[in-house]
């Protein structure tokens, strides 16, 4: 049996549990960067680890060998007679799920089964996070209930992932017209990937919305204003790295959102945030960001450049707009 786990924080408490297999930890991060269709594998390979590489301070080098062999666990599915795929509700962990579900939707899994561990609350946890607050024993509980994985899920993961790769994010609202119901977190999570593209108000996604509020509201030390970025928008499923580039990004704007006394790329606890004079005037709508400073910014299949027409978010209507 090979278990596919959302993350290394997972994969010790499950080796000491019952649970027999071989456990994998995925090795992306599918919510930032890059991600386009038609490519073949080393092709992807290359995308994904100058991604990884540039974002995270990790060698090239080891970031291709690490995805190089998480394509080699995922091709090793037909030794086994069951592969177990266990992750969240959150943005982070469904889009990750939906690369692996449209990967398995391409290979034929000939009497492999496909099955599922996907939750977004646990009993007696009121503020339940993520599989990573669970002991070995609480997740051991976990594996008698997983499902199996059904056509109609391979189907819908396949056309959202596509639509993900896509260019066109409207492609994405096309999906949220679709029955999804088989899919229990898809809609949530894609909805609160729509509002990450900059809205019309002030060209700001709600990522860097929610980040630049906190501040403001006092949460200046990045070890206070994360734990409040995660209790506010756990919808996204950030680690600390995430939401620390995304400070980094609105300090080292030409504009700059805000200042820091500290912009290493390494995550720093006890850092200390200030919003500026023009983060002000963004926050309260009265300038826009992508017309102070432009912007670069991949969303999946999307790339955001320049500082003119772009696919923003229209939050009154509840759709994107291109304008």
């Amino acid at each position: 049996m090979l278990h596919i786990l959302n993350g290394s924080s997972i994969e010790e408490p499950l080796k000491q549990s019952s649970i027999e297999g071989e456990f994998f930890s995925f090795r992306d991060a599918l919510i930032a960067g890059p991600v386009l269709s038609g490519l073949d594998e080393s092709e992807w390979r290359r995308l994904r680890a100058a991604h990884l590489s540039s974002s995270y301070g990790v060698e090239s080098d080891k970031c291709d060998k690490e995805l190089s062999e998480q394509t080699q666990a995922l091709q090793s599915f037909s030794q086994h007679e069951e592969v177990v795929m266990w992750f969240e509700h959150d943005l982070f962990c469904q889009l990750n799920l939906l690369y692996l579900l449209d990967w398995f939707a391409h290979v034929d899994l000939a009497q492999t089964k496909l099955s599922l561990v996907n939750i977004g609350k646990f009993p007696g946890k009121p503020d339940f996070r993520g599989l990573g607050e669970l002991s070995e024993t609480e997740l051991a509980s976990l594996f008698p209930q997983r499902q199996a994985v059904s056509f109609a899920q391979l189907e819908i993961a396949s056309d959202a992932w596509r639509a993900f790769a896509s260019p066109d994010p409207t492609s994405l609202e096309n999906i949220l017209q679709a029955d999804t119901s088989s899919f229990l977190f898809l809609r949530e999570a894609l909805e609160a990937h729509l509002r990450r593209f900059p809205n019309t108000k002030n060209g700001l996604g709600e990522i860097e919305n929610k980040s630049l509020e906190l501040v403001e509201n006092g949460r200046e030390q990045f070890g206070d204003l994360f734990s409040e970025f995660v209790a506010a928008e756990s919808i996204y499923g950030l680690g600390d790295t995430q939401v620390w580039l995304t400070l980094i990004k609105l300090s080292n704007a030409s504009h700059p959102l805000l200042i820091t006394n500290n912009e290493s790329p390494q995550v720093t606890a006890n850092a200390v945030f200030k919003i500026t004079e023009a983060g002000k005037a963004v926050l309260n709508g009265e300038s826009d960001f992508v017309t102070l400073n432009g912007i670069d910014q991949w969303l999946g299949g999307v790339h955001l450049q320049g500082n003119d027409r772009l696919w923003r978010w229209e939050e009154t209507a509840g759709r994107l707009k291109y304008c």
